[in-house]
C-alpha cells in the first residue's frame, strides 16, 4: 500500500490547506476547487487530506455506506436493521477524467431484469464515494454528460440508474473536491457553483521556501514510511484538533448581526442566487469552530468570503474568478458604521487561527507536487495558522487598456500604404474589442463521431434514438421495442410456456442516439493594414470575441491563427483554453501587407497535424477577412489573389468546413470575401448576419411575408 504524503509536512499554500481544513471540520460546506498552474501540487494536498478525515459508521456488508443508525430505506442492499455497524476510514474516491457513465453511477444487467426480473446492479463510483470525498483531477475536462450526473447527485443527494423503466436508487452524498489548471480551459457555471469554495494556488517565489519544499520531497521518495513516521505525531495532533472542531461546531452561535455582514457581502458583489449566503455562512461558522471560539465574528465572514465568493461573482466573459479585498473591507467598514455593535474582544488564545503558544496549530506548510521530504529536525520553525489568501483580481482587458488617442481612421486600406516591401512596417497598437454578443450557431455539415458537445450533429451515447443496432461490448442504452421484436419469433422454439419473454444475449438490440459534437474551431483573423481602422478593428475583434464565447459554450477547442506583414503566425496552438485565445485576441497589433495565402496556408498545415492527433474531432475554419491579398510578388510568379485562391481550393479540397467573415465595410464593395468563400466552398457570412438577434429578425420577416394575415 502506497504511503501517503503527510498534510502537515507540506510546505506554504496557507489558503489551499485552510479550505480543506474547513472541509474536514464541516462537509456541509461544501466541498473545494482547487485552482493552479501545473506541478504546485494541488493533488498531493487532495490526497493528504483524506487521511485526516474521521472515521465512519457503515453497515456491515453494504456495498452503499450505509448509516447503521439511519439506514437509507432504498439501499439495493437493504433493507437494513438499525443497529450497530462497523467503523471504517472516510473513503476518497477518484473520478478519472476519461470514465465512462457506468464506472460513475454503477450499471444495471438488462439481460436479467428482463429475463428474470432481477435488479443486478453493480455501484459506481457515486456508491463508493458516499460518506466520503469524491476528487476530480482536471475537473475542466470532464466530459458534459458527466458533468450532468454530477451535478444531479450532488443537487439530490442520490444517484439514479434507469435503463428502459428498470430504475436503481442510492443514496449519493459527498465532498467534491476538484483540481484544475485554468489554461486548459474553464469549468461551466453549473458545476462551478457546486463547489463551496476556491483557492487560487501557484509555486513559492520565496527561494528557502522552495529549498525546503525540495529536501522534504527527496525525503519522502527515498524512504516513504520513514518519512511519515517522523511527521506522525503532527498528524495525530492535527487529526485530534479536526475532531475537537466538529465537536464544537453544533454549538457555534451564528448570531443575527453576522449574518447581515454575510448578506452586505453578497449583495455587494452582486452575486447570483442564495447558494453563496448559504456557504459563506457555514464557512463563516466552521472558521469560528477551527479557531476554538463558539461566535462568529467579523474577521470568520471576512475569511468565509474570500474563499466562498470568488468564483461567484458576476464576470465579464473569460475573466478569472477573483474578489476585490478592498471592496471587501470597503463593505464590511460600511457595515461597522451602520451597525457599530462590537465584536468580543479575543483573547490570548483566540484569533482567526485560534493558535495559542502551546496549541498544536495547523499543519506546517502547504502543499507542492513536489513537496519534497526533509528529516524532521530540518524542518523550519512552526509557522503560523494558515490565512485565507489574497484574491485580488482585475477586469479583462480594460485595468491596462490605453486610451484610444487616434481618431477611428478612414475605411479602405490605409494602413497599407505605411507598410514597406517586408510588411512589417506601420504596426498599431491593439485595440480595445467591442461589447461581444450572442452569435448564431456555426456548425460542420454531415454526421460527426467527436467528443460529445453542444455544436455538430453527432452519433453520441446521449440525444434522440435515431434507431437500434447490435450491442458493440458492454450494453448501455437499451432499445426495448427492437430488443421484443428480436425476440418474438423464437418464443415457441425456446419452449415459452408463462407470460414471461424468453430473452437471449443474441435478442438485445441498443438505442442508437443523435446528439451533438464539439469541433476543433480554427480562427484565421486578417490583421493587416486593411483592417486597421480602430472602430472596425474593435467591431472585429468584437465579433470574434462573440465567436470565442460561442465555443466556449459548445465545448469546442480552439486555435488562432493570424497573418499580418510578411507571413502567418499561429498566435495559439488548438486548446480547451478559449479565454487563452481571447487574451491573445485582445493584444492582437494591426498593420502591414495582406498575406492572405500564407494565412490560409498555415491553416491547413495546422489542421493536418491535429488530424493525426485527434481523427474523431472534426474542424471548422472560421477566416476573418475582407478578402484582399497583398504582399512581395515575385517577377512572372501568380498574384497575391491567385495564390490565396490556389491555397483556398485545397483546404476545400481536404474537405475542411469554413466560414468567411466578411468584414469589408463602406459604400464601395468589391465582394472580395465572398469570392473566398467559394473557393473553400464555404459559407460567407456579415458582420451583421453572424448576430444571433439579426437572423431571428430575418426569419421573422420571412415568416411574415408567407402569411399575409399576420402581416396584417
Amino acid at each position: 500500500m502506497t504511503t501517503t504524503y503527510p498534510f502537515s509536512a507540506i510546505v506554504g499554500m496557507d489558503g489551499l490547506r485552510l479550505a480543506l481544513l474547513l472541509n474536514a471540520v464541516s462537509p456541509a460546506v461544501g466541498g473545494v476547487l482547487v485552482r493552479g498552474e501545473k506541478g504546485t501540487a494541488k493533488s498531493t494536498a487532495v490526497r493528504a487530506i483524506a487521511s485526516l478525515l474521521p472515521e465512519v459508521d457503515v453497515v456491515a456488508g453494504c456495498r452503499f455506506s450505509c448509516d447503521p443508525a439511519a439506514p437509507d430505506p432504498s439501499c439495493p442492499d437493504g433493507p437494513h436493521e438499525p443497529g450497530t455497524g462497523e467503523a471504517r476510514p472516510a473513503r476518497m474516491v477518484e473520478l478519472p477524467v476519461g470514465a465512462s457513465e457506468d464506472r460513475l453511477v454503477g450499471a444495471l444487467d438488462i439481460e436479467r431484469a428482463l429475463s428474470d426480473g432481477v435488479k443486478a446492479f453493480e455501484p459506481g463510483l457515486l456508491a463508493d464515494a458516499h460518506r466520503g470525498v469524491l476528487y476530480v483531477d482536471e475537473v475542466n475536462l470532464l466530459h458534459d454528460h458527466l458533468i450532468d450526473l454530477l451535478l444531479d447527485a450532488a443537487a439530490m443527494g442520490a444517484s439514479y440508474v434507469e435503463r428502459e423503466g428498470v430504475s436503481v436508487r442510492h443514496a449519493a452524498r459527498f465532498l467534491l473536491v476538484g483540481t484544475m489548471n485554468p489554461e486548459e480551459g474553464e469549468l461551466r457555471p453549473q458545476l462551478l457553483d457546486r463547489f463551496g469554495l476556491t483557492v487560487e494556488v501557484a509555486a513559492s517565489r520565496d527561494t528557502e521556501e522552495r529549498v525546503e519544499v525540495v529536501r522534504r520531497r527527496l525525503a519522502y521518495d527515498e524512504d516513504p514510511e520513514g518519512f511519515a513516521a517522523r511527521w506522525a505525531a503532527d498528524e495525530e495532533a492535527l487529526r485530534e484538533r479536526i475532531a475537537a472542531a466538529r465537536a464544537l461546531l453544533p454549538r457555534v452561535g451564528l448570531g443575527d448581526r453576522a449574518l447581515r455582514q454575510i448578506a452586505a457581502v453578497c449583495a455587494g458583489f452582486e452575486v447570483d442566487g442564495m447558494r453563496a449566503d448559504i456557504v459563506t455562512a457555514r464557512t463563516a461558522t466552521a472558521l469560528a469552530a477551527w479557531a476554538g471560539r463558539t461566535d462568529v465574528r467579523t474577521e470568520d465572514v471576512r475569511g468565509a468570503a474570500l474563499l466562498s465568493l470568488p468564483h461567484r461573482r458576476r464576470r465579464a466573459p473569460f475573466d478569472a474568478p477573483g474578489l476585490d479585498e478592498d471592496k471587501l473591507d470597503e463593505i464590511l467598514r460600511r457595515f461597522e458604521e451602520d451597525d457599530p455593535e462590537p465584536d468580543p474582544d479575543p483573547g490570548p488564545e483566540d484569533g482567526p487561527g485560534g493558535s495559542g503558544p502551546d496549541d498544536p496549530g495547523g499543519p506546517e506548510g502547504g502543499p507542492q507536487e513536489g513537496a519534497g521530504g526533509g528529516a524532521r529536525e530540518q524542518a523550519p520553525p512552526a509557522e503560523p495558522e494558515p490565512s485565507v489568501p489574497d484574491q485580488r483580481t482585475g477586469e479583462h482587458g480594460t485595468a491596462d487598456r490605453e486610451p484610444d488617442p487616434a481618431p477611428a481612421d478612414q475605411d479602405g486600406g490605409a494602413g497599407e500604404s505605411d507598410a514597406g516591401a517586408g510588411g512589417a512596417g506601420g504596426e498599431r497598437a491593439a485595440v480595445g474589442a467591442a461589447e461581444p454578443f450572442r452569435t448564431r450557431r456555426l456548425d460542420v455539415p454531415g454526421l460527426g463521431e467527436g467528443a460529445a458537445g453542444r455544436r455538430s450533429r453527432a452519433r453520441s451515447a446521449h440525444g434522440r434514438t435515431t434507431g437500434a443496432r447490435r450491442p458493440r461490448g458492454t450494453l448501455s442504452a437499451l432499445h426495448l421495442s427492437a430488443t421484443v421484436r428480436a425476440a418474438a419469433p423464437h418464443q415457441l422454439a425456446r419452449g415459452r410456456r408463462g407470460p414471461g419473454l424468453v430473452v437471449r444475449r443474441d435478442d438485445l438490440r441498443e438505442a442508437v442516439r443523435e446528439g451533438r459534437e464539439g469541433n476543433l474551431v480554427l480562427f484565421v483573423v486578417d490583421a493587416s493594414g486593411s483592417m486597421a481602422a480602430r472602430k472596425r478593428m474593435s467591431a472585429i475583434k468584437g465579433a470574434v470575441l462573440s465567436l470565442l464565447l460561442d465555443a466556449y459554450q459548445r465545448r469546442d477547442k480552439v486555435g488562432l491563427i493570424t497573418f499580418r506583414g510578411a507571413g502567418a503566425e499561429l498566435a495559439l496552438p488548438p486548446t480547451s483554453s478559449v479565454d487563452a485565445a481571447a487574451a491573445r485576441l485582445e493584444r492582437l497589433p494591426t498593420g502591414g501587407r495582406t498575406p492572405l495565402a500564407a494565412g490560409l496556408l498555415k491553416a491547413r498545415e495546422v489542421l493536418r497535424v491535429e488530424r493525426l492527433r485527434d481523427p474523431a474531432r472534426r474542424p471548422l475554419l472560421v477566416v476573418v477577412t475582407d478578402g484582399r491579398a497583398t504582399e512581395a510578388r515575385r517577377s512572372g510568379g501568380p498574384t497575391p489573389v491567385e495564390r490565396a485562391g490556389r491555397a483556398a481550393r485545397m483546404l476545400a479540397g481536404d474537405g475542411v468546413a469554413s466560414v468567411v467573415v466578411d468584414c469589408e465595410s463602406g459604400p464601395v464593395r468589391l465582394g472580395l470575401a465572398g469570392a473566398l468563400a467559394r473557393e473553400l466552398r464555404g459559407t460567407p457570412v456579415t458582420l451583421d448576419e453572424l448576430r444571433a438577434d439579426s437572423v431571428t429578425a430575418l426569419v421573422r420577416d420571412v415568416r411574415t411575408v408567407s402569411n399575409p394575415r399576420r402581416a396584417a
